[in-house]
């Protein structure tokens, strides 16, 4: 096994309500037998790359790479002491896509013919639009949009944790005169507003036709996920920090379409699992960030609403990766002529290496 970081600076600093950030790290796993190598990938820190290093290469060797369920099971019970969410379940969740990527070259199928394709185009939507961008910048990412053919477009509010409501609502002013009608309005606070006031915003925003509110308030507030939902018309949405099933059962009972981030839950392992937790519950999911990796198991979930085709990640895609699906008219075409996921690292990839600690 092999694990790598990689970190890619954004073109300008960049915000959400609740974070900023200047860079993106992309950590790396490749794993290898019967003469066949298996690419994951997840967003995280460098510190997912020290924790794979150290807990599971030595734990996964000689491990039969067609039994992922017991993989995932032996990582899962070492991240015990360490916690079995955030960082550990990212680290697992690269492994875990080398993992079915590997297998499905070892079957000689497309991955996600082996993940039970139902699709063999996957919907996204356009996402970026940070509270640091001006009204230029957010007018060149709908342009952009639009020539994807994206039918939803999504920006962030919740600015200044929630403190500039008047901005936040100029801003989707703006937004709906640029993207015009016939395009679905999202918006996306990070759990930056508090109770009360998430329903005051969410209600200023029908005058927009906005269809979907993502973490009005913090999505480890489950009561005020509650409230949002019972005040607002708007669909509510959460979930992209959900790492095991026991959370996602929990948000899926207070949104109208649950979240989830294979690079965070779990990998394709994980994803499908939540899907399935969210159909039970009569759910649509949506991929959060990372379309190039969701692509394959988004293909292979029938309840799946979209896929988000975060500005971060599709610029910094084709320097981390070679073989990323094209889009057209609005979908992801997935991948059905190569075995696996058809990705691999990129030969200009290393100019943006960092250096992993072991030990």
């Amino acid at each position: 096994m092999q694990v790598d970081a990689f970190s890619f600076p954004t073109p300008n600093p960049e915000a959400d309500g609740t974070l900023e950030w200047d860079a993106t790290t992309a950590v790396t796993v490749r794993v290898h037998a019967g003469g066949k190598t298996g690419l994951g990938w997840t967003y995280s820190s460098p510190a997912a790359a020290t924790l794979i290093s150290a807990h599971f290469v030595a734990l996964l060797r000689d491990h039969d790479a067609h039994d992922i369920t017991a993989a995932v099971a032996a990582m899962r019970r070492k991240s015990r002491n360490f916690g079995i969410g955030g960082l550990a379940m990212q680290a697992i969740s690269a492994v875990d896509v080398a993992l079915w990527d590997l297998k499905a070259k070892l079957l000689d199928v497309p991955l996600a013919v082996l993940l039970g394709k139902c699709r063999t185009r996957v919907p996204i939507y356009g996402s970026g639009g940070f509270v640091t961008a001006s009204d230029s910048e957010i007018s060149k990412d709908v342009a952009a949009w639009k020539a994807a053919g994206c039918r939803a477009m999504k920006i962030k509010i919740g600015k200044s944790r929630g403190d500039s409501p008047k901005w936040d609502l100029e801003r989707v002013a703006l937004f709906r005169e640029l993207a015009r009608d016939g395009v679905e309005l999202m918006v996306d606070a990070n759990g930056a507003y508090q109770g009360a006031e998430a329903i005051r915003i969410g209600t200023e925003l029908e005058r927009w036709n906005v269809r979907w509110f993502e973490e009005p308030v913090s999505s480890d507030d489950i009561e005020g996920l509650a409230l949002a939902r019972s005040g607002l018309r708007c669909d509510v949405a959460a979930g992209e920090y959900i790492s095991t099933p026991y959370e996602a059962e929990r948000l899926a009972a207070v949104v109208d379409c649950l979240q989830v981030d294979a690079t965070r839950c779990g990998g394709y392992t994980g994803f499908l699992q939540m899907a399935a937790i969210a159909s039970a519950h009569n759910l649509e999911v949506s991929a959060h960030c990372a379309p190039a990796l969701h692509a394959p198991v988004a293909a292979a979930v029938p309840n799946l609403r979209h896929v988000e085709w975060f500005n971060d990640h599709v610029r910094l895609e084709p320097m981390l990766l070679d073989g990323v699906a094209p889009v057209d008219d609005g979908a992801i075409v997935v991948q059905c002529e190569r075995p696996g996921h058809g990705m691999t690292l990129s030969d200009g990839v290393d100019g943006h290496r960092v250096r992993v600690k072991v030990g």
